[in-house]
Formats: structure tokens, sequence, C-alpha cells
């Protein structure tokens, strides 16, 4: 409602939607870059700090979840596939308490 009240549908489409996702993010790890693990933390303790990084979660959830209407993905169900193919690379035994990657275990 919000996007169609404006009128802009019609600059969502799935490369420039895709591409608000990427800079979104961005904007995101920007709250983060070049602060050490103390920082971090009193970022996340901050909260005028803590309001930018929602804003900017909700901002790429909201072009998240449009990419998903404009592409007919249905997300339940693509988080549920995914979910079961992560399941598969990452199988608990193996990766339990482990930052790897699934190509690195033997």
């Amino acid at each position: 409602e919000f996007r169609d009240l404006r009128d802009w549908k019609q600059f969502h489409n799935p490369k420039d939607l895709a591409t608000a996702i990427s800079i979104e993010s961005a904007e995101l790890l920007e709250n983060f870059l070049w602060k050490n693990a103390s920082e971090i933390d009193a970022v996340v303790a901050d909260s005028v700090q803590m309001e930018k990084i929602r804003d900017e979660l909700a901002d790429i959830l909201i072009f998240c979840l449009s990419l998903a209407e404009t592409t007919g993905v249905d997300l339940s169900t693509a988080i549920q596939r995914k979910l079961e193919k992560n399941a598969a690379k990452y199988p608990v035994d193996k990766a339990r308490g482990s930052a790897k990657k699934y190509t690195e275990f033997k």
C-alpha cells in the first residue's frame, strides 16, 4: 500500500529491487565497519545506533518482500526448502559448534 500510494511499483523491477537490497545491506554494514568486538557491543547498547540498525534491517526486509512479491516467490516455501538444503550440507554431527563451510567437512 505504501508503495502503491506513491506509484513506485513502476520502479520495482527485479534488478532494481535486488540492487536496493545490496545497497541497504551495505548501509547496514557501515554501522559495524572498522569496529572491534567491544566497539560493536557499544553500538548495540546505544539506542541511537540501534535505531539506525533497525531502519536498515527494515529497509532490507521491505525490499526482500517486494522482490518476492514481484517475482512470485513464496517466501515460506523458499525458506523451508533452503533450511532443508542447509540441513543436508551442515549435518549436526559435523557442524555443531563449527564455523566451517560445508566444503571443509571431511
